[in-house]
């Protein structure tokens, strides 16, 4: 069982911005490893505390035998990350889905390439009671720290019973949570459930809630648990959102934590910065469509860019839906504070 260092354990529990890491493909849809590299470096470069690789904005279609590039991108951020040399720790998350023997495998994978942690994603095993899923975690949590994940129904996810939330918080090497539950009721089983548990002090949340991203970072959770009032907030962000305008993302993220280090003064601008936030969402993950151009409107914004040559998927069908780019055009212009293309054309240029 592989754990944590110190550094990395800190880091993850003061918060930080990790982006959930896209694949860069040629036209012919074949990695782009110079631009798959490159954007690794955009994100190193922004500022981001992290980055998640093999993740649903990676495309899962990755692990198909026909493509077998899972191993591979995960070396190419790994090989980047190193390369860096960073005076900072820096949290590198792997995805990790599938049954037991598939997800076993992913996290050896991650461990042999340095990386931190696997998110888990129990999507795809709907079939299976909570019982067995538990029993799947335990698994993989033997293999590598796990970054626990609750993945919205809208794709593919289920709903997950408080129960769930408390016997997965008591797995030894559950280290953190991203709630992407899109659902404050389902959110609110997550954080009572750490609250209540013994080792709700070893396990960071991360909100993954890409309609409720900066009021989820302000907000601060308190229960009762056995007579006594715990208390626990967000402390990052694990995001598909933050693929794109990442130097924007920490800066913003810097300013919610300097205004929960001071009382809450200020929270009403931040408020209204994540009504902003969230129209630049539904923009890029095509919530009018029902997030079918979520992964290609993230493309959409790097190709703009120049960080990627076209939007090309490995799903023929992960297309720009009709009237997404248009949506994307409208939220560039009525919030130029939150992207940006001035660092990104500087970053190019070295």
């Amino acid at each position: 069982m592989t754990t944590l260092s110190k550094e990395i354990t800190t880091l993850l529990q003061e918060g930080t911005v990790i982006p959930a890491h896209p694949l860069v493909l040629t036209e012919v849809k074949q990695l782009d490893e110079y631009r798959q590299r490159r954007l690794t470096r955009y994100y190193l470069n922004s500022g981001a505390g992290g980055v998640a690789v093999g993740v649903h904005t990676t495309q899962f279609e990755i692990r198909k035998p026909e493509y077998g590039l899972y191993e591979r991108v995960l070396d190419l951020a790994a090989q980047e990350i190193a390369a860096a040399a960073l005076q900072r720790p820096f949290i590198k998350v792997a995805g990790i889905c599938g049954h037991t023997m598939q997800a076993v495998s992913e996290a050896e994978i991650a461990v042999k390439h340095g990386y931190h942690l696997g998110l888990l994603s129990l999507g795809g095993l709907n079939e299976w009671d909570e019982d067995q899923l538990i029993g799947h975690v335990r698994e993989v949590a033997a293999v590598i720290p796990v970054f626990g994940f609750y993945l919205q129904p809208a794709v593919g996810g289920r709903i997950l019973s408080y129960r769930f939330w408390e016997q997965f918080a008591a797995i030894e090497n559950v280290r953190a949570i991203k709630v992407a539950a899109f659902n404050r009721y389902q959110t609110l089983d997550v954080v009572r459930a750490v609250c209540a548990s013994e080792r709700g002090d070893e396990i960071a949340l991360y909100t993954g809630n890409d309609d409720n991203i900066v009021a989820d970072l302000l907000t601060p959770f308190s229960f009762e648990v056995n007579g006594q009032r715990k208390e626990r907030k967000f402390a990052g962000g694990l995001l598909g959102h933050w693929a794109v305008w990442t130097h924007a993302a920490v800066s913003l993220f810097k300013d919610i934590q300097d205004c929960r280090n001071a009382g809450y003064a200020g929270c009403e601008r931040l408020l209204q910065r994540g009504v902003e936030v969230t129209d630049m969402n539904a923009a890029i993950f095509d919530v009018a469509h029902g997030f079918h151009g979520c992964i290609a409107g993230i493309h959409e914004v790097l190709r703009r860019q120049r960080l990627m040559e076209g939007i090309w998927c490995l799903d023929p069908d992960e297309t720009l839906s009709p009237g997404q780019s248009e949506e994307i055009d409208r939220v560039i212009k009525a919030y130029p504070h939150l992207i940006d293309d001035g660092f990104v054309h500087a970053f190019l240029n070295e």
